[in-house]
């Protein structure tokens, strides 16, 4: 027991501090500008149950939500638009794909998830709304460069959406960089029967380019806010696809465009036509040239020499003229707009496709 008692014991010592010399005084800090007082009540109007509820009950209905775009987004190739986390990713500039472009991660990933509010929304760049404007705390609202020809940026802002939340779009709704757009000399070798721009290309073909503009009698209007076209001048996505309606299943982020924003501009519109009256008439002539010449089926899949669907062992063999004309067909097919995002230019797409080929 007196042994044990030892444990309890510690080993002390006195300490007295040393006094030494008071070190200099560091140089004071350059006084920050005043912050403006936030405005609680601002806030709840976007940060509320009332608000929100609306918000995800239209986003349930939506193709972002209910589609099967997010099944692909596993890919490390498809994840920054077809899976949140991807996006997210993607947009964070943390990783580059062999070629040093930027990507979502390369490995790839387990689990993919539809785009929601958190692959688009993040946090505000300013809370002065008044001098700065609303951002809606969107993860991208910068000029976009396109993943099909990086040395090519799309800027969406114009005097309908003077930050650019229209850029957001632009990030996912673009051709995938797969394939150019044929240019060159011959042959053009095609190994998929999915050849062309993907399903995206809506902000190229709005913006009127990423198209093979073949020469022909129809001329072409031009690109960007220089263009003529007047939606890529005074509307824009969310214009378009965002705008407040009284009717719910349209407008907001449902994305279905609704006549109420169409009447802004279009004061006589009682309806949304199908498409205009150029690719109603035109894009089945087309359609019917190409598969007389056995370049596509019935479907649209591009055919290979042996005339089944084209693949790597069955492989197009085309000149560039030819593919140009197929590329600006899966062009306005995958646009989905039937002409709508930019009248003129798909007008002269397809009318000089059409002339070449009854030539």
């Amino acid at each position: 027991m007196v042994a044990s008692s030892f444990m309890f014991f510690q080993c002390t010592s006195e300490y007295t501090p040393i006094a030494g010399i008071d070190g200099k005084d560091g140089v004071d800090g350059v006084d920050g500008i005043d912050g403006s007082d936030a405005d609680a009540a601002l806030c709840v109007q976007c940060h509320s149950s009332t608000h929100r509820d609306p918000i995800i009950n239209a986003y349930a209905t939506s193709g972002h939500a209910t589609g099967s775009s997010w099944a692909r987004g596993t890919s490390a190739d498809c994840a920054q638009c077809h899976n949140n986390a991807g996006y997210i990713d993607y947009l964070s500039g943390t990783f580059l794909d062999a070629n040093g472009i930027q990507s979502a991660n390369p490995d790839g990933y387990a689990v993919s998830n539809p785009i929601n509010c958190t692959g688009c929304h993040t946090a505000h760049r300013s809370f002065d709304f008044s001098n700065d404007g609303n951002d809606y705390a969107l993860r991208n609202i910068d000029p976009v460069k396109l993943v099909i020809d990086p040395t090519v940026s799309v800027d969406l802002a114009n005097t309908s959406d003077a930050l650019g939340l229209s850029n957001a779009c632009v990030t996912c709704h673009q051709p995938r960089p797969s394939y150019p757009v044929p240019a060159g000399t011959d042959p053009i070798t095609i190994t998929s029967y999915r050849y062309g721009p993907h399903h995206g290309p809506q902000s190229t073909v709005f913006e009127g380019i990423m198209g093979a503009n073949i020469v022909g009698s129809t001329g072409y209007p031009g690109a960007g806010a220089n263009g003529d076209n007047g939606h890529r001048k005074g509307t824009s996505c969310t214009a378009c696809h965002m705008g407040e309606s009284a009717d719910m299943a349209e407008g907001g982020h449902t994305w279905i465009p609704s006549v109420d924003a169409c009447v802004t501009c279009h004061d006589t519109m009682t309806a949304i036509p199908e498409g205009t009256s150029s690719f109603v008439t035109n894009f089945p002539i087309l359609h019917d040239l190409l598969v007389a010449k056995n370049f596509i089926d019935e479907s649209g899949y591009i055919l290979g020499a042996s005339g089944a669907r084209a693949s790597s062992t069955n492989p197009a063999v085309l000149s560039v003229k030819d593919a140009q004309v197929i590329w600006n067909y899966k062009t306005l097919e995958e646009d989905k707009s039937n002409g709508i995002h930019n009248p003129k230019y798909a007008d002269a797409l397809l009318k000089n496709s059409i002339e070449y080929l009854q030539q």
